[in-house]
Parts: structure tokens; sequence; C-alpha cells
């Protein structure tokens, strides 16, 4: 490819960095800025509530939200739906920001430029910018892989919030960040401040850098571990016993052949797939191959039966969540068992620290500022250590506008926002952490409704 074809390409940035480090905050810087561009903005969300599209600032950039899982996990085939979406409209945007959660591995987000054929053609990783927290990254680089990663990932490391720390600690931070990643440029700001031209034209991903980092960076990672071409007939029974799960994703697609070029082009369009919501099908139930993504109910104890009809008997290439032998999976015709003709193993790919949860609390009323205020002076007294991120938008019932606010740990940020006008008044706040309390949050917020 040469460098006129790449420069024809449209560019995208990815704003990551650990919860609470500042990544909206500089998304509405560039929002906001008069550079002239226009901008998609693909925004992802770790929370059961999304409130993250409502903190961005008003603006005429069009805002896709995924709200439904991580983007480095199964809403990367969302993000590959979202940009072939937006190429359609090619002429609407010039550049496209992809805000992560604070849970992301960027990795497979940036091996998605590399290894899609379609997202290859017409997008280019112009780079990677990580927003590091000052005050609070020493809480989570030891433990949280992701932090780690984000770092090491990074084109651009914006040592954000240095305000809040001496200027020895900033010292001392981005020695440890230098050490983890030498050939970042590292740019301190308060408030995100960093100057545009710095994160909007980085001139491309390191790809040889990410390949030192992580060797396997080209491989693909699945939402699946396991992927056969069978020969089915019209109507076949798969079993499947007790296994480390209490249910199993799978799809199953048509292909020509039984080549192991055939499975890997199969595993990239089940990849696809498994980004979409799975039927729910119980024991006794139908799974029909190539009609979509199916999640099999496995719970209790026994064996687990399952018809799997074929429209047309014929290939196709069966991709399941787990490793068959994990279930004691068989697949029988009419003429006994089947066994696949070519079969992958693929790595498990990227996991989350489970410990790590949210707690979404919605109500279509307002509050009452004192009581709320209190709560929230209480939550964070007792429970800041383990509230890595929360974040609001609340109706005050002595003020007409929103009341948007946003914290880390123990500090908390709030201003009125905008007016409601005929926006009806609701109160939304989210918590992301550990050892989180759902029933005790909730009655606490219960409690503050006027």
């Amino acid at each position: 490819m040469s460098s006129t074809n790449e420069n024809l390409k449209i560019p995208v940035t990815v704003l990551t960095g650990f919860l609470g480090s500042g990544k909206t905050t500089l998304l509405n810087r560039i929002l906001t800025e008069n550079h002239g561009q226009r901008i998609a903005v693909i925004e992802n969300e770790f929370g059961e509530i999304g409130v993250d599209q409502d903190l961005v600032i008003n603006a005429d950039e069009e805002i896709f939200e995924m709200n439904n899982g991580c983007i480095c996990c199964t809403v990367r085939g969302d993000l590959i739906r979202v940009l072939g979406n937006l190429m359609k409209r090619r002429d609407k945007f010039d550049r496209v920001l992809v805000e992560t959660t604070g849970l992301a591995d960027p990795g497979p987000v940036a091996q998605t430029f590399f290894m899609d054929e379609d997202i290859k053609a017409d997008f280019r990783l112009d780079g990677i910018i990580t927003l590091v927290d000052a005050k609070h990254l020493s809480l989570h680089i030891d433990e949280a892989a992701e932090a780690k990663e984000q770092v090491a990932f990074a084109d651009i490391l914006v040592l954000n919030k240095t305000d809040l720390v001496s200027p020895a600690e900033v010292d001392a931070l981005e020695r440890q960040l230098r050490g983890m990643n030498a050939l970042a440029r590292i740019r301190r700001a308060q408030m995100a401040n960093v100057p545009l031209a710095e994160v909007l034209d980085v001139g491309g991903f390191d790809l040889a850098r990410a390949l030192e980092h992580k060797p396997t960076f080209l491989e693909p990672e699945y939402p699946f571990e396991w992927g056969g071409i069978y020969a089915l007939p019209s109507q076949a029974t798969l079993t499947l016993h007790e296994g480390p799960d209490p249910s199993l994703s799978l799809v199953a697609l048509p292909v020509d052949d039984a080549t192991e070029a055939t499975l890997a082009k199969a595993a990239e369009r089940a990849f696809r797939v498994f980004a979409r919501e799975g039927q729910p099908v119980t024991p006794g139930g139908r799974v029909i191959a190539g009609e979509g993504q199916y999640t099999l109910d496995l719970a209790g104890a026994g064996p687990k039966r399952f018809t799997m009809e074929a429209p047309h008997e014929g290939l196709y290439a069966l991709f399941t969540e787990h490793l068959p032998e994990e279930f004691e999976a068989t697949l029988t015709g009419p003429q006994g068992q089947l066994l696949p003709l070519a079969a992958q193993a693929y790595a498990e790919g990227h996991t989350h620290d489970e410990t790590v949860t949210s707690v979404g609390l919605s109500f279509d009323r307002a509050v009452d500022p004192e009581r709320f205020n209190a709560w929230m002076s209480g939550v964070l007294r007792k429970q800041g250590a383990d509230i890595f991120r929360m974040k609001g938008i609340v109706a005050m019932n002595d003020d007409d506008r929103r009341f948007v606010f946003q914290g880390v740990h123990m500090l908390v940020d709030g201003l009125p926002d905008r007016p409601w006008g005929n926006t009806p008044r609701s109160s939304q706040v989210v918590f992301i952490g550990r050892n989180l309390d759902r029933e005790a949050l909730t009655r606490g917020f219960e409690a503050c409704l006027a």
C-alpha cells in the first residue's frame, strides 16, 4: 500500500486510560475547539446504564454508543459494524474518535485496524492516546492488567491531573511510565489541556512497538475457543454435559469446503455474529445452522440435548464459546456420531478482573439536594477506596438545570449543567468498583428521591 493511498484512509484516534483518568474531558476539548474537522465519535461504556454520551458536550458530531460490554471483548464486533456503517456516510466526517472503557485493553482494539480486511481498507489507526491519572494510577497499576496495557500500547501518554500531586510525585510517575513505554511521548496536563495537534495527528500507530510488547499482537482473539467444520445432515442432535459455565454460546455458518483457510475465514464471519445478542435455547430446543448466535441453557445436572437443523445438507463451520471437551460435546446424525473435518482451537481472549463490577441506578424523579449530598458523602467516606469511578446526571428538585457529577475514589466534582428544557427530568448514577453493595446503594439513592 502506498503512502498516498494510506493518506486517503480515514484516521482513527483511540482514547483510552483507566477509569476516571480524564478521557471524556479530553474528548470534550477536542469537540469544542476550532480545528475545522468533522468528527464521528464512538463511545464505549463499562456500566449497566450509559451516561457518557450525555456527559459529552452538545456538538454537531455524530456519537455512537456501545454499552453492552467492553470494546476489547464482545463489543469489538460492534466496533466493526459501526465503522462499516460510517463508511456509508463517508462524506459526513473527516476522522473518527473511539473512546474505550476505562477497563479496556487497547491492544485488541488496535488489532482491529490490522486484522479486519474491510476495516483495514478504509481506516488507518492514527494513534492511541492514553490518559493517566497522576493522583490515582498507583492504586491500580500493580493490580489491573488493563492499566499496564493502556500504558504499554500508547503513542501519546497524557499525564493528567498533575495539579493534584506534588512536582516530585509527577517526576517519579513520569520515570515509571518511561520504564513501561520508553517510546511514547509524554505530555503533562491539567484537565487534559494538551495541544490538540499533538493528539489528533500522531502520524500512525507504532505497529513495530506493539509487536515488540506483544508478539502475538497480530494473532486474532475471538469470543470463542473452538471451531470445526462438519458435514451436517438436515437434522442432528447436539449433546452437552455439565461444564465450567451454565450456558454455552455457539454459531454455525455455511462454508464451501473443509480446508483450514476456509475455517479461518469463517472465524472472522463468526466473530461478527458473536457480537449480536444470542437467542436463548433450553434443552430440547432447536438450533438452526446459519441463523445467528444461540446461547444454550446448560443449568442443572445431567446431559442436555438440542436439535441442530441445517436448512440445506452440507458443510457448516461450528464455533463454540468453550472447548467441546469441557462439556463432553457430541454431535450425532442419523448415521451415528459426526466428527469435524477440520478443527481449530483458539486462544482464550482478553479477560477482565471479575471482582470489578458496576451498579447503575436510574429513577424518573428528582432528588432532594441536601439528602443526596449527605448520602454521597457517606458512601465516599465508607467505600471511597473501592469505588474506582462514579458519574451521574441528577435532577435536583430546586434547580431547572441538570446536575452533572464525576468522581474517582474520594474525589468528586459536580456542577449544574444545561437546563432540562423539554427533556423528562430523571436521575441516573453509575458506580464502578469492587465490593459494591447493590441493595444498599439502591436503598440509599431511593431515600434521596424528592
